[in-house]
């Protein structure tokens, strides 16, 4: 299965900024990055963004989600791994997984963010993310979760 990451990498090849990013055909942006998920739209904010006049890629969490198609969670990608600013990026599976583990016991993405905040140290915010996703895609429901957990004896 694809993700963002070899996604990103496969664009980069082709388009290392923004400037090069902006002389692409959208059909070449989508096929470059598929089969990641909504790659058509993902495809059309990367084109849109790459033509308008934003000269830099923001470095705080408020400037880039006023970018099109970039909400909280990409934009703490975004500070983390290209600017290596500390961040957690909450998708479903860091939500569940926390919730899971009892480290949150909330009801949003949002609300699960605020909490990590709180309760893992900073220097671990970055690697969250990256953890909980790997996990979450190779267990993808509580029972199996909660299995896996078991055997590695972390519950």
């Amino acid at each position: 299965m694809w993700n963002t990451l070899e996604a990103s990498k496969s664009l980069f090849t082709i388009a290392p900024n923004l400037k090069k990013l902006s002389e692409i055909d959208i059909k070449l942006i989508e096929k470059t990055i598929y089969p990641v998920g909504f790659y058509k739209t993902k495809a059309k904010y990367l084109y849109n963004i790459a033509r308008s006049d934003l000269a830099i890629v923001p470095k705080t969490q408020e400037e880039l989600m006023k970018l099109p198609g970039v909400g909280r969670k990409t934009a703490n990608l975004t500070l983390n791994r290209a600017f290596g600013i500390p961040a957690i990026a909450v998708d479903t599976h860091v939500h569940r997984i926390s919730n899971f583990l009892g480290l949150v016991n909330t009801k949003t993405p949002e609300q699960t963010e605020k909490e990590l905040l709180k309760v893992i140290p900073k220097k671990y915010w970055s690697e969250v993310n990256r953890l909980f996703v790997s996990i979450g895609r190779q267990y993808t429901t509580n029972k199996k979760l909660g299995e896996f957990l078991k055997r590695v004896k972390v519950i």
